[in-house]
C-alpha cells in the first residue's frame, strides 16, 4: 500500500537550537505550513498528544532525549504522518533506526527549508529532488565549526580540543566570513 502525502499542512518542529528552530519555523510557515514548535522531546510529546500534526521535523539529539521517541509517538497516534529526523551526528545506524520507526527521511544539519519540504512531500518510494543549489563543502564545514563553537559557550580552547583542531587555525577559521 502506497502512503499518500496528506493535504492537510499542519506541521511540528523540535529543536533544541532556538535561532534554527525560529528561522526553519518562518521559512515553513512561508511555504504554506501551520507550524507548532518544541524545545524538547517532552514538548514535542506533549504536542503530539495535544493535536498530532501531519508533518514533523525532529532534531536527533536534544537536550531532554533523542528525537526517535517523538516520531514513534507520533505514528502511534497518527500513522499516515510524514516525518524527517534533522540531525548533525548523522551515521548510517541511527538513519536505518529512523527509517524503521517511521521517519521518511533522514537530513544532515544545517538543512535548508526547501530540503525539508522536498522530503517531507516526496512520494513513497521516490527520493527527494537534489537541492538546486547544495551548500559547498567549505561551508558546511564552517557551519559545524560554528555550531561545535556555540555548543561549547564560544570557547576557542574547548571548541579547538573537540574538533582535534589547532586554536590558532579555529582562530583564523572563526575570523573570516561563512564561505558559499
Amino acid at each position: 500500500m502506497l502512503a499518500v502525502v496528506p493535504t492537510e499542512r499542519t506541521l511540528l518542529i523540535v529543536e533544541d537550537d532556538k535561532s534554527f528552530l525560529q528561522r526553519l519555523a518562518r521559512a515553513m510557515e512561508a511555504r504554506g505550513f501551520a507550524v507548532t514548535t518544541a524545545e524538547s522531546v517532552s514538548d514535542g510529546l506533549l504536542e503530539v498528544e495535544r493535536s498530532a500534526p501531519a508533518f514533523a521535523v525532529v532534531d536527533m539529539r536534544l537536550g531532554d532525549g533523542n528525537g526517535l521517541d517523538v516520531i514513534s509517538a507520533l505514528k502511534q497516534r497518527r500513522p499516515e504522518s510524514r516525518a524527517i529526523i534533522l540531525t548533525g551526528y548523522g551515521n548510517i545506524a541511527t538513519a536505518v533506526n529512523a527509517v524503521k520507526i517511521g521517519a521518511v527521511d533522514y537530513l544532515a544539519k544545517p538543512a535548508d527549508a526547501d530540503d525539508v519540504v522536498s522530503a517531507l512531500l516526496a512520494l513513497e518510494g521516490r527520493k527527494a529532488e537534489p537541492p538546486e543549489h547544495p551548500m559547498s563543502a567549505d561551508r558546511v564545514r564552517w557551519e559545524h565549526i560554528q555550531r561545535i563553537y556555540e555548543l561549547c559557550g564560544r570557547n576557542v580552547s574547548e571548541t579547538a580540543r573537540r574538533l582535534n583542531m589547532h586554536r590558532r587555525t579555529l582562530q583564523r577559521i572563526l575570523a573570516k566570513r561563512a564561505p558559499r
